[in-house]
């Protein structure tokens, strides 16, 4: 049988309440250990289940985003009353790189690999466009001096958490999936290794964890938004780049901006229905 298949079998006979408990153990993100993304009991649940969220006080620089007060519970949570959204507006990155490392603290990423990244475009007259991304930007940027350059600037980059993920669909034990509250999510245990979702990623955001020996990428700080904060990389950005809400809730401000304002995503021609939106996004940005 299919395992994708296997999964929502699973889910559509259990009752509510058994299903977020499900969901509940699936979920339990113990971050930079051997249970990632487990199926496990509610006895391991509850035994590894120590909170691994860190809470910031707000910042002074200016972040649109803080930590001090959860939006809900884990107690609370229902995964069904979410659909999480990620907003990116280009026009205020200035390529600090402190996004790229409040993700490798909170989520122990290895040396040599990102989950989230910033790209530096120069854009020269008649010549097109020089990319870098030394580190993933994950010290800033040097100043560069090109001739003829026409504008400048930073593009950061992450897992889009496609509805219709080529990831998933080529996953051989349905170890990728989307989940109810439209993230995509590596189940670890079960990913076997073999790298065909970060081939067939068309944003070459996932790699093979070089000493789990699975596949990895960015999961919206899974761990913390069931805790009811914002991603690591939203909370660190000082100048509001990075931003992340709720299409279920009408008064959500990030669904206000995708509802009002034109936006765009990466790849449309894909058609991967994309839930990072970018706002300001140059063309000459693939």
């Amino acid at each position: 049988m299919d395992d994708n298949k296997e999964i929502k079998d699973k889910e559509k006979s259990m009752t509510r309440s058994e299903f977020l408990a499900y969901m509940s153990a699936s979920f339990t993100f113990m971050v930079g250990s051997s249970i990632f993304g487990r199926f496990v009991t509610e006895a391991e649940a509850k035994a590894a289940g120590k909170d691994n969220t860190k809470v910031e006080k707000k910042d002074s620089s200016g972040g649109s985003n803080t930590d001090t007060k959860p939006k809900h519970t884990e107690q609370d949570y229902d995964p069904f009353n979410h659909a999480w959204i990620y907003l990116i507006d280009t026009n205020k990155c200035i390529g600090c790189g402190m996004c790229v490392r409040a993700c490798k603290i909170e989520n122990k990423v290895p040396d040599k690999f990102n989950r989230t990244w910033v790209e530096r475009y120069h854009i020269l007259e008649g010549r097109g466009a020089l990319i870098d991304s030394p580190e993933g930007g994950l010290n800033g940027f040097q100043p560069e001096s090109y001739s003829k350059v026409t504008k400048t600037f930073f593009i950061p980059k992450i897992c889009n958490h496609c509805k219709k993920s080529p990831c998933s669909q080529v996953c051989p034990v349905g170890a990728s999936y989307f989940s109810p509250d439209q993230v995509q999510l590596i189940d670890q245990k079960r990913c076997i290794g073999c790298g065909y979702c970060i081939q067939a990623c068309p944003y070459s955001s996932r790699f093979m964890h070089p000493d789990k020996h699975v596949a990895d990428k960015c999961f919206w700080c899974y761990h913390r938004i069931t805790k009811g904060y914002d991603p690591a990389c939203v909370h660190a950005c000082p100048t509001g780049t990075r931003k992340f809400g709720d299409m279920t809730k009408p008064d959500d401000p990030i669904r206000m901006i995708i509802s009002t304002e034109r936006v765009q995503v990466l790849r449309p021609e894909m058609l991967t229905i994309p839930q990072v939106k970018y706002l300001g996004l140059d063309m000459e940005v693939r």
